[in-house]
C-alpha cells in the first residue's frame, strides 16, 4: 500500500531578521494562506476541548465564501473533546494528517490514524480524542445541513484514502486524477471533500468558473495556480480559498505529485436570501 506524506503545520514563530514580504494575499475573489502564516500567535481555542489549538482557515463571510468553515486542529497526547461542536445543525469531515484519534459517533469508535477521512452527519453525537503519544493534526471542514424533504440524511462513515479509487479524470493523459469519498450521484450529500492530484505536467486545462465555492490545502508538492488573472505559486502546507465564479486552472509542475484536500458545496437549489 503506497504511503502518503501530507503537510502539517509546526507552529513557532519567526525571527526579528525575517523579510515582510510573503506570498498571502486577500482579494474579492480569493484568498492564499500560505505555510509561513501558520505561526503560534494566529491559534484560536474552543470551548469544551482540551489540549488543543486550531488554525481557521476558513469561516463563511458575507460576499465572499459563505458555505463553510475550515480549521486545522492540533491536539496533544490527552488532548481531546466530549462536546466538540454544539451546534446540532452542522456536518463535519475530519481528515488525519498525522497522529492518532479515537473518534466515536453515536456511540461507535473508530482509531483514526493518518490518511483517514471521516463523515459525521448534522446530529450525531461524538467525541474524539488523542490516541497518541505524539502531536496529532487534522482538517475539520463544517457546514450547516441542507435537508431535503424526501431525502434521508447520509450516514457517518470513516475511511483511509488508499481505500479509495484515483479516478482519471478525461483527456488528461494519465496526469490528473480525483479520489472520491463520496460518490457524486448520492444526492443525500451535500458537500464533497475529495482528494485531487496532477502528476508533473499535468493541468487543469480551462479556467474553471462555477459556483461552487472551495477551500484547497495543498497536501504534497508545489504548482502554480491561475485564478481570476493572476498567477500564484504554491507549495505543500498553503491554503486558497476561492468564492464562486472565480476563474481557476493550475499547472502541476514536478518534481513530484501535486495533491490537495478540496472543499466543495453541491447538489442542492440555489437560496434566495
Amino acid at each position: 500500500m503506497k504511503k502518503n506524506t501530507y503537510f502539517s503545520p509546526e507552529g513557532g514563530l519567526p525571527t526579528q531578521s525575517n523579510l515582510l514580504t510573503d506570498r498571502a494575499v486577500f482579494k474579492s475573489a480569493y484568498a492564499v494562506i500560505p505555510r509561513g502564516c501558520f505561526a503560534d500567535i494566529v491559534t484560536s481555542l474552543l470551548p469544551f476541548w482540551k489540549h488543543m489549538r486550531m488554525w481557521v482557515l476558513a469561516r463563511p463571510m458575507t460576499g465572499f465564501a459563505e458555505t463553510f468553515s475550515q480549521y486545522l486542529v492540533q491536539l496533544q497526547p490527552e488532548g481531546g473533546s466530549d462536546n466538540p461542536d454544539p451546534n446540532a445543525g452542522v456536518q463535519s469531515v475530519l481528515f488525519l494528517t498525522s497522529g492518532a484519534v479515537k473518534l466515536t459517533i453515536d456511540n461507535e469508535s473508530h482509531i483514526m490514524e493518518s490518511g483517514d477521512y471521516a463523515y459525521i452527519p448534522a446530529g450525531s453525537e461524538w467525541s474524539i480524542w488523542s490516541n497518541s503519544n505524539e502531536v496529532t493534526n487534522f482538517h475539520w471542514i463544517r457546514k450547516l445541513y441542507k435537508d431535503v424533504k424526501g431525502i434521508e440524511r447520509p450516514v457517518a462513515f470513516v475511511k483511509n484514502e488508499n481505500e479509495c479509487d484515483d479516478v482519471e479524470m478525461l483527456n488528461s493523459n494519465g496526469t490528473w486524477f480525483t479520489k472520491r469519498f463520496v460518490e457524486p450521484d448520492d444526492l443525500r450529500h451535500d458537500m464533497h471533500v475529495n482528494i485531487v492530484t496532477f502528476q508533473p505536467g499535468g493541468v487543469i486545462p480551462f479556467a474553471e468558473t462555477h459556483v461552487m465555492e472551495h477551500g484547497i490545502f495543498i497536501l504534497e508538492g508545489k504548482a502554480v495556480y491561475h485564478l481570476n488573472q493572476d498567477w500564484v505559486e504554491v507549495e505543500a502546507g498553503d491554503f486558497l480559498w476561492l468564492r464562486a465564479f472565480c476563474p481557476q486552472a493550475c499547472y502541476a509542475g514536478g518534481p513530484g505529485p501535486f495533491r490537495y484536500l478540496l472543499y466543495k458545496d453541491v447538489n442542492r437549489h440555489m437560496s434566495f436570501l
